[in-house]
């Protein structure tokens, strides 16, 4: 219930473009999409960080243990996540291979290096972000950071609506506490507040 047959894909992939087709998922594609997705909501991958948040390194180290565990997911389910009856056609595998070979496995090329060799210098009694705030391409990485969250989000949706499941990135709602006298579920007759999701 809730699995659709088909599912609309289109998402941007730096380097490589507009990714769209249609995916006709089967039961083995719908359980691998369903891993992958619990693996990428629960990362620091798909979390936005503000301009001096985080740390760069738990970032990167989040994208390489994403390529090992996507890697390991499709060993696991093996050629029924993609079919040779199916090449050129959107597939689990077809989207996870284009995922790391274009944004993970290029991050992580470049900047890994690049972060231990900066990580290297750093002073006694410096702390670990405050050494990262002071690298000169600090900014350009999480730039890069960002560009590869786009495209990990956009997958995690993508996932979710072959797995069947909720869209657990979206934001949830408080909802209002019930007001004495008179309020949602109160007894009372008054109208739920402004914004109340119905």
């Amino acid at each position: 219930m809730g699995r659709p047959a088909e599912v609309a894909v289109k998402f941007s992939v730096p380097f490589v473009g507009e990714v769209s087709g249609t995916w006709r998922p089967d039961d083995a594609e719908r359980k691998a999409a369903w891993e992958l997705y619990v693996e990428l909501i629960t990362r620091v991958s798909v979390i936005e960080l503000g301009p001096s948040e985080g740390v760069l390194r738990e970032a990167l180290s989040s994208q390489y243990t994403l390529f090992h565990t996507t890697r390991d997911i499709l060993r696991r389910y093996g050629p029924d996540v993609a079919p040779r009856s199916r090449q050129g056609e959107i597939t689990f595998g077809s989207l996870a291979v284009t995922v790391l070979n274009a944004v993970v496995r290029p991050l992580l090329t470049r900047w890994h290096p690049a972060l231990a060799e900066h990580e290297a210098a750093r002073l006694p009694g410096v702390a670990p972000q405050q050494h990262e705030q002071g690298w000169e391409h600090e900014a350009e990485l999480r730039q890069q950071l960002r560009l590869a969250r786009q495209t990990l989000t956009d997958l995690a949706r993508v996932l979710a609506e072959v797995a069947g499941a909720a869209d657990l990135l979206a934001p949830t709602q408080p909802r209002p506490r019930n007001q004495p006298g008179g309020g949602v579920g109160s007894g009372g007759t008054g109208s739920p507040p402004t914004g109340d999701p119905a």
